[in-house]
């Protein structure tokens, strides 16, 4: 029996890395892409702005409109994913955001500004809910907090290194007729057409159509998935309706708008909150990107222990309050004291960071099948809404104050609030038990190879 055991383990362990070499990497670099065409919009606000004519708020309505047709999408795209498969749907996924994003860069005023902005949330609608989708038919339970670490840090590498190279194009102004803002989301949009054909070569749908893994490791894929999804469906299985009206499921949505908040609020006024810190315009870039450095490394590891322990409401709810306590700190400093605010922001954003890989286990560890599908669609189509809501936010409450403290007052209490929902969550029917079961050893179909030595 320890031998079988043994040979099960050997199997175990070659067929995760066999996945997770063959499929994050094109994952991750897909959301690179994704970042590169999200986060390039906060540093051509620093001379676009004046250039069309915005204001904070109008910028910050603006950039948020990508979650509106974020929102619009979501829900129907995730679903056709779900029956089309992966590989197609996220390279037209990739393939549109990557023809928007370039043509972003001619808008000549404000409304051309909020549809630009708001065709390129219509046209990515539907790749993260699709990709937390697509993780739940590879990874068992055990793994996904890590596995979501590695993909959710391509979009900390695409900060860290897109900022200052944002900054960067920005100093060509004047390069091709094309001002520096303008060059900076046409060469940025490239990478993403180019991974639209990548993923539509390479990307493998369904375990059972993985080439690339042997028979035995497809038979272990497929008996450790079946038997963590009898679990789940042996407590309550959901159909794609009760995904829509739990009680459960929504005070996870309303969690999840309030993350959204924080995130997308200071990832699009990272820049403009570091000028104000009178770093000069060349370097705003770099120092914008060294928060994302540090929170680089903290949410692997914390994926890394979430998974260890099988433990995930309380993982989630710390990364929410530390996030908010970074933020908190801005305010009562205030902008006299530069070197406090940058390492209040590298807290913030260590917290932000670490909130989504371990809060999308909870949902998958209770909704399997199409009831998965739709609900984690809805969890991120509903929490695109603090999407709009953080940026908007935290425009109109600088226009209004011309300080950053009220505007991050906003964006701190929204991840403070998630924690209490996850907490009540939690002890409302301790979601993370499933975690802990699935972090067991299930019962496998003895390995191909232990089968034909007993016969």
């Amino acid at each position: 029996m320890s031998s079988e055991q043994d040979v099960s383990e050997a199997v175990e362990r070659t067929t995760i890395r066999r996945i997770a070499v063959r499929l994050i990497p094109l994952l991750m670099l897909s959301y690179f892409c994704a970042y590169l065409d999200r986060s390039n919009i906060a540093m051509a606000a620093l001379t676009m702005n004046e250039q069309l004519g915005l204001s904070s708020a109008m910028f910050g309505f603006g950039a948020g409109l990508f979650s509106v047709g974020y929102i619009l999408a979501e829900i129907p795209s995730t679903l056709i994913l779900n029956a089309v498969g992966a590989r197609r749907w996220i390279a037209r996924i990739m393939l549109t955001w990557g023809i928007i994003s370039g043509l972003t860069a001619f808008v000549s005023d404000h409304w051309s500004f909020y549809g630009a902005r708001f065709m390129l949330g219509l046209a990515e609608g539907g790749f993260y809910p699709g990709v937390v989708l697509y993780l739940t038919w590879w990874f068992p339970s055990r793994y996904r907090a890590r596995m979501m670490a590695l993909f959710q840090s391509a979009s900390v590498i695409s900060l860290v290194i897109g900022l200052p190279i944002g900054g960067l194009v920005m100093q060509l102004d004047g390069a091709l007729g094309l001002r520096g803002w303008q060059l900076l989301l046409v060469i940025e949009a490239i990478p993403s057409i180019f991974m639209a054909v990548l993923i539509w070569r390479m990307l493998t749908d369904r375990p059972d159509q993985a080439a690339w893994l042997s028979i035995e490791q497809r038979a272990w894929l497929s008996d450790r998935l079946d038997a963590e999804r009898a679990k789940r469906e042996a407590v309550h299985r959901f159909s794609l309706f009760e995904a829509f009206t739990s009680p459960r499921i929504w005070l996870l949505t309303i969690a999840y708008v309030g993350q959204n908040i924080s995130q997308y609020g200071l990832i699009l006024f990272m820049p403009m909150i570091v000028k104000e810190l009178g770093v000069r315009s060349s370097l705003i870039g770099v120092v914008s990107a060294v928060p994302f450095l540090f929170a680089l490394f903290a949410m692997l590891l914390w994926g890394w222990h979430s998974d260890r322990s099988g433990e995930r409401v309380w993982h989630c709810a710390f990364a929410c309050l530390l996030c908010s306590l970074g933020m908190a700190v801005c305010i009562v400093v205030g902008p006299g004291h530069p070197v406090i605010i940058a390492v209040a922001l590298i807290v913030a954003e260590m917290g932000q960071q670490s909130i989504a890989l371990t809060f999308w286990p909870i949902p998958t560890s209770i909704l399997t099948g199409t009831a998965a599908a739709g609900g984690i669609a809805m969890i991120q189509s509903v929490g695109q809404l603090g999407s709009w809501l953080g940026p908007w936010a935290f425009g109109l409450a600088k226009d209004a104050t011309g300080s950053n403290n009220f505007a991050l007052f906003c964006l701190a209490a929204a991840p403070a609030l998630s924690a209490l929902l996850l907490v009540l969550v939690g002890h409302d029917a301790s979601a993370s038990r499933f975690d802990r079961i699935a972090a067991q050893k299930l019962p496998t179909r003895t390995p191909v190879a232990t089968r034909q030595e007993t016969l």
